[in-house]
């Protein structure tokens, strides 16, 4: 069986619940900015910015400059990357699982017997 590669920073990144609820308002909304990021969560503006800047150097989210402000949107390859990662490594656990369970079931058996 191989090993599933995964993107540390980039998990990281998305470990963090209020970087996932501003990807989440970003795809909902087709981008924003900190700003309007900010007046949809319950934390600062230059909270939200630090966030952003975390997204953006993993890839998940592209700025582009809109007046003062930059105007985000979710990169969605990055996205679908991301959820190519996550499933590799749920099917590397089941499998791991799976031996787990058969080698409980072998030491029960032996242990019946």
């Amino acid at each position: 069986m191989t090993t599933a590669v995964v993107d540390d920073d980039l998990w990281s990144a998305i470990g963090d619940p209020t970087r996932r609820r501003m990807l989440d308002l970003l795809l909902t909304d087709g981008g924003g900015t900190a700003t309007t990021l900010s007046q949809q969560m319950t934390v600062t503006r230059q909270a939200v910015a630090k966030h952003l800047t975390v997204l953006d150097r993993v890839g998940l989210v592209r700025g582009i400059p809109a007046g003062r402000e930059r105007r985000y949107h979710v990169d969605e390859a990055q996205l679908a990357r991301a959820v190519a990662q996550l499933s590799a490594v749920g099917a590397a656990w089941d499998a791991r699982l799976q031996r787990i369970k058969r080698i409980a079931e072998a030491i029960q058996q032996t242990k019946n017997t």
